[in-house]
């Protein structure tokens, strides 16, 4: 990998591991095509004991938005409170009273998915077209987030690459998770990644901004996926990914001049779903005391209609 040559290195792996046309030239689901009835069976015997684990971090003030891209953390509101049911100020009849609130956010800033939408490939999105055509100023007029609500449902598979390479449970920001660490790290699980699984990749990247503060979590320095990790993607024919780092891939980037060269790869040309900032620290507790790194997995996004991401409550089940 020529570390000077990013533009070359994104093209080759573009033609390399392009999904373009493998489902029709009308898909807008890209690799959920691979998580079919078979793997949600497989997913829903996963559940033995019945506890489960939200995977989402909250959605309030405190998050770990900066303001970049204005990305803003969320703004919750109320419209009708307790005071004012109190003070008879709401009209109802026979003292009912209630409460309402609002809340305005952008559609990434916590737990989400990045939809087919999010990013283009040199003016091209999923499938090969032309990105001015699929997402205008009225959102994703083809690829919207709302096509994959029915479907993210299936087998669930952890891969604490930070428990397992790293030090105390946390990998260092910089840190290049290659597909010898990935495997190295289900070997150690004793467990398979293979089509259609959801693989959810903890480096232990947000147990520290809990630990330390935010910092420059939302797009500063953090481990993540090498952009050599291409072909592994590809090739295992995973149907997502979701880590719990703000930008899912190595940051800094590992060329120079360089800005999300995996996203550019993944999402127009491989058509993988991808989520970030995800919360795996107490579902790796729980996979580490049981043995168990496969589960029941669901994390639909929210049928916003046009959208390019997403929030998403993730829950795993086991």
């Amino acid at each position: 990998m020529n570390r000077q040559d990013p533009e070359g290195a994104i093209a080759e792996a573009a033609k390399a591991f392009s999904n373009w046309g493998r489902w029709g030239e009308d898909d807008v689901l890209g690799t959920l095509n691979f998580l079919d009835g078979a793997k949600r069976r497989e997913g829903a015997a996963l559940v033995r004991r019945g506890v489960s684990f939200s995977l989402s971090q909250r959605f309030d003030m405190n998050g770990p938005q900066k303001g970049w891209r204005r990305r803003t953390n969320p703004v919750h509101t109320m419209l009708d409170t307790g005071t004012d049911a109190a003070l008879g100020n709401q009209g109802f009849p026979h003292g009912i009273g209630g409460a309402d609130d609002v809340i305005a956010m952008p559609l990434q800033c916590s737990t989400q998915w990045d939809g087919l939408g999010h990013i283009f490939d040199h003016g091209k999105a999923w499938n090969g077209r032309a990105a001015e055509r699929v997402v205008t100023s009225d959102g994703d007029l083809v690829t919207g987030i709302e096509h994959m609500a029915p479907y993210v449902a299936g087998r669930g598979v952890l891969l604490d690459v930070g428990e397992v390479i790293g030090t105390e449970g946390e990998l260092p920001d910089g840190f290049a998770i290659t597909e010898e660490h990935l495997t190295a790290t289900a070997e150690a699980h004793r467990v398979a990644v293979g089509r259609g699984d959801i693989v959810l990749v903890r480096t232990g990247r947000l147990a520290r901004a809990r630990r330390a503060g935010w910092g420059d979590y939302a797009g500063g320095d953090s481990p993540g996926l090498s952009f050599t990790t291409a072909g592994w993607l590809h090739r295992t024919e995973i149907a997502a990914i979701a880590t719990d780092t703000w930008g899912f891939e190595v940051r800094p980037n590992e060329f120079e001049h360089a800005f999300q060269p995996l996203h550019q790869v993944a999402i127009p040309n491989m058509g993988l779903l991808i989520g970030e900032m995800w919360d795996l620290d107490a579902l790796a507790a729980d996979c580490a005391a049981d043995g168990g790194y496969d589960f029941w997995l669901t994390a639909a996004p929210l049928p916003i209609t046009g959208a390019v991401g997403s929030p998403v409550n993730p829950i795993a089940v086991k």
